[in-house]
């Protein structure tokens, strides 16, 4: 069985656990506090980041990689398209949220308001809090935007693309950092994605010292 070490709320290790899920690919789950950069951790990964998963006789690191890897070993049922252009389309949006708004949003408002305290860093950076609440506005503003003219974020079927931007809004609906009411485009497609089986795992997870919002389970919330 694969072994996937990971954080609950890590928008990068949930885009994993979704696709294995999709995949229907039974995976143990091993919670792993990276930040205490415990020795046998960092031989498994020197860079010391989660999601590291175990699978076919490897270990493996860095969640665009382990989805590729994980589409090409376990073709169906297909998180990819198959034309270049279309692929190229899903590349764009899984980088786009785990980048930029990652960095905009995810890194401003979870990390902040999470990691801090489970890391025992201090307080949330008050002047980062805003920047996220701002930032996630465009982003949602931009999502209901592609939602308008696709069926889903990437074109007409579900991709790799859904699953990037579903894991970090997840992780941030459990802290009660998105606007719903915002658009009714994304609110609705939001839905449709974590009505899927293999989000029920991520909706599940409960976080110590963090208890789910009365919402987060809900399919028709």
């Amino acid at each position: 069985m694969a072994k996937l070490y990971h954080v609950p709320l890590s928008p990068f290790c949930r885009k994993v656990r979704l696709s294995l899920a999709e995949k229907k690919i039974e995976c143990e789950l091993v919670e792993e506090r990276y930040w205490e950069e415990n020795p046998d951790f960092l031989r498994r990964n020197p860079a010391g980041k989660v999601p590291i998963l175990k699978i076919d006789g490897k270990t493996m690191a860095e969640s665009a990689a382990i989805c590729e890897y994980l589409e090409e070993k376990y073709p169906e049922p297909s998180l990819m398209p198959k034309s270049a252009d279309a692929r190229y389309e899903v590349r764009r949006l899984v980088s786009w949220f785990d980048d930029k708004f990652h960095h905009e949003v995810t890194s401003k408002l979870l990390y902040e308001r999470v990691n801090k305290k489970v890391m025992k860093q201090g307080f949330p950076d008050s002047t980062n809090v805003k920047a996220g609440a701002k930032a996630i506005k465009y982003h949602l503003d931009y999502m209901a935007w592609l939602l308008d003219h696709r069926r889903w974020l990437a074109g007409d079927v579900m991709t790799l693309a859904d699953f990037a931007a579903a894991a970090h809004l997840s992780s941030l609906d459990y802290i009660r950092d998105v606007d719903w009411n915002r658009s009714d485009t994304v609110k609705d497609w939001y839905a449709k994605i974590k009505s899927r089986p293999a989000f029920r795992g991520i909706l599940a997870d409960q976080v110590p010292g963090f208890p789910q919002p009365p919402h987060y389970a809900d399919l028709d919330f």
